[in-house]
């Protein structure tokens, strides 16, 4: 049985997600949290927590055994980048665009 856990607008470029998110692609999930522990990355305290929903979401729902499930699928989309505009020189200003992403997660046996 296959669980899912999502987060939608986090505050993370697509990129620097799925640095994270290709270590720890098709392994259990208890060597995923090691990996993910020890990753100095600001995505990998997001996708961590991404991952512990999910875990606990097969553990509630379908009442899986921990220890035998591993990641199926994990991948990161673009969301909707937020524009903010910084005052240049003669009136004029340039745009700042401030990227967000979606995590989506799924682990079964």
């Amino acid at each position: 049985m296959e669980t899912r856990a999502t987060l939608r607008g986090v505050r993370l470029s697509v990129d620097k997600g799925r640095l994270v998110a290709d270590l720890i692609r098709g392994k259990k999930v208890d060597q995923a949290l090691n990996i993910l522990q020890f990753t100095q990355k600001k995505a990998a305290v997001i996708i961590k927590k991404v991952l512990e929903s999910a875990i606990a979401n097969a553990e509630h729902n379908d009442g899986a055994d921990i220890d035998e499930l591993k990641i199926t699928s994990i991948f990161v989309e673009q969301g909707a980048s937020l524009r903010r505009f910084t005052a240049r020189a003669k009136g004029r200003g340039n745009q700042i665009r401030k990227p967000t992403c979606h995590v989506y997660v799924t682990v079964g046996n």
